[in-house]
């Protein structure tokens, strides 16, 4: 793919970036606009990709570095105290085609999850949340992440060990 053409890049990847960034920020209007960001960003750098990695796992690792800049800001801190989003309320996520009480148990378990990252730390659910929201293999999220991928595989063990401790589990 040809990171010339703008909209071709935004058409193919905006979706995987988009549900990274709001999972990750749990704002839309933010995600939105970080999202458009990434590939603003992306574009303006288009001659620095050298091809080391995909088109994907670059946008995804401006993204990440864009979330992380904002969760620093003095301004996302005082929003994140006064604002409460329903992470459930994703859009564009297909419907599974089940009854309604399969849905509701479901929503009801997502909804446990996104509280329970909320113990983890920033690189621990940027890491969960890569792994598990977009599907991106240790490598993928080692590259996104500037991380090792035994450094990934460490942060996404006590990840899941805080999630399932925090929602009663063992093991």
């Amino acid at each position: 793919m040809e990171i010339e053409d703008l909209e071709q890049l935004v058409q193919r990847y905006r979706m995987r970036v988009l549900r990274f960034v709001f999972a990750s920020v749990r704002d839309w209007d933010l995600a939105e606009t970080l999202t458009q960001d990434c590939f603003w960003k992306a574009y303006r750098n288009r001659k620095a990709f050298r091809g080391d990695c995909s088109v994907s796992t670059w946008l995804i690792r401006i993204a990440v570095n864009l979330v992380r800049d904002h969760t620093r800001s003095r301004r996302f801190q005082f929003w994140r105290r006064a604002v409460r989003v329903d992470c459930t309320e994703i859009r564009d996520w297909p419907d599974r085609n089940i009854s309604p009480e399969e849905r509701a148990a479901v929503r009801e378990q997502v909804q446990a999850v996104w509280e329970a990252t909320k113990i983890l730390s920033e690189r621990q659910r940027t890491i969960f949340l890569l792994r598990y929201v977009e599907d991106l293999d240790i490598s993928e999220i080692a590259e996104s992440t500037g991380l090792t991928e035994g450094t990934v595989n460490v942060h996404l063990f006590r990840a899941v060990r805080g999630i399932r401790k925090r929602l009663g589990k063992s093991k």
